[in-house]
């Protein structure tokens, strides 16, 4: 907050912990509720995969029901939070999953790779090119004929 001049979140997303919980399901519920006003919040338990998120409405929070997928909307920022594979996760207004940075960076490897194997590939290709017009050439040569003048 403050280095956001003093703005409170508009997204909160509270992972719990066997120690801070009911911390978190209480007080923090209120205080984000009532002093910070953050329209959306959320908690996720990964040890449980309890999941609960809440939108602020006339100064309360309203429970947020789950789509078929058990995914919550998240108003402030247009996305789907839901859990996938054990872990919670975003999701786009069409269902897609949003990869993490890691994941993206993993893809970008692979990309590169698969890159720099295409051009290791048309180096070798252009290679045998040019040994092929080389024994063409010497082929010429020996009929006693100059493959430059061709």
């Amino acid at each position: 907050m403050w280095e956001e001049d003093g703005k409170y979140p508009n997204v909160i997303v509270e992972i719990l912990s066997p120690k801070t919980a009911e911390t978190d399901r209480g007080f923090k519920k209120e205080l984000y509720q009532n002093t910070f006003r953050t329209p959306d919040y959320f908690w996720f338990d990964p040890y449980t995969l309890e999941f609960t998120g809440f939108h602020l409405v006339d100064g309360e929070y309203q429970s947020l029901e789950p789509n078929s997928q058990g995914h919550l909307f998240s108003q402030q920022l247009d996305l789907w939070l839901g859990i996938h594979e054990g872990k919670l996760r975003w999701f786009t207004t069409a269902g897609e999953l949003l990869p993490t940075s890691e994941e993206v960076a993993q893809r970008e490897a692979q990309c590169a790779k698969q890159e720099a194997q295409r051009a290791e590939q048309e180096a070798q290709r252009a290679e045998q090119e040019a040994q092929r017009a080389d024994r063409l050439a010497a082929k010429l040569r020996e009929l006693n004929i100059d493959p430059d003048t061709i």
